[in-house]
């Protein structure tokens, strides 16, 4: 009697690969994909309005670190053109970013007065940013990280600031960043 081997299906030679089917089908969901997401690639305010909300919620984050770190008020000016932290109302001591200079781009280089060792972004063009009624365009944190409106005195008890959201737009799409009244907690 001898002894038949049976080979695995695995091991057993048959069609392989992708019918025509399968293959048009993929060709086709890859078109439609590259039709919707394509535009979205190719807009550089989309990029820009991401970019810069996220570079004024983290500078806004800094300042109240820094007041807090170095025991002293941390101007947050936001004048329309730029974003920028000093130590004083009058910008005259500035805030050193912490990679040693800020993005250096044409439009901060043009918006923050040519100073790269500074913590300041200019708004890059196509977008702009509005700030909520009754806000105003500086305020500082205070060395618990307390934010107050510009024309409080320091140090004082009372704050007369307001709940802050900057709206970035020029993209089509809000990208809000708020500054909490109380605890100065930016989001």
């Amino acid at each position: 009697m001898a002894l038949e081997i049976i080979p695995h299906p695995r091991h057993v030679a048959g069609p392989r690969g992708f019918t025509m089917v399968e293959l048009v089908t993929v060709i086709v969901i890859m078109g439609i994909m590259a039709a919707v997401a394509a535009p979205r690639f190719f807009e550089r305010q989309t990029f820009d309005a991401r970019t810069f909300t996220d570079q004024t919620r983290t500078m806004l984050r800094l300042a109240q670190k820094v007041a807090i770190a170095q025991n002293r008020p941390v101007h947050v000016r936001l004048d329309g053109q730029s974003v920028a932290l000093c130590f004083d109302a009058a910008c005259t001591a500035l805030v050193f970013p912490p990679g040693g200079s800020n993005s250096g781009s044409a439009v901060t280089v043009a918006k923050c007065g040519g100073v790269s060792a500074w913590s300041c972004e200019g708004v890059p063009s196509g977008l702009a940013y509005t700030l909520t009624a009754g806000a105003g365009s500086t305020f500082y944190f205070d060395p618990i990280g307390k934010p107050y409106a510009a024309g409080d005195a320091w140090p004082s008890l009372a704050s007369s600031f307001q709940q802050l959201v900057v709206r970035i737009t020029g993209d089509g799409v809000n990208h809000d960043v708020t500054v909490e009244t109380e605890t100065g907690y930016v989001h």
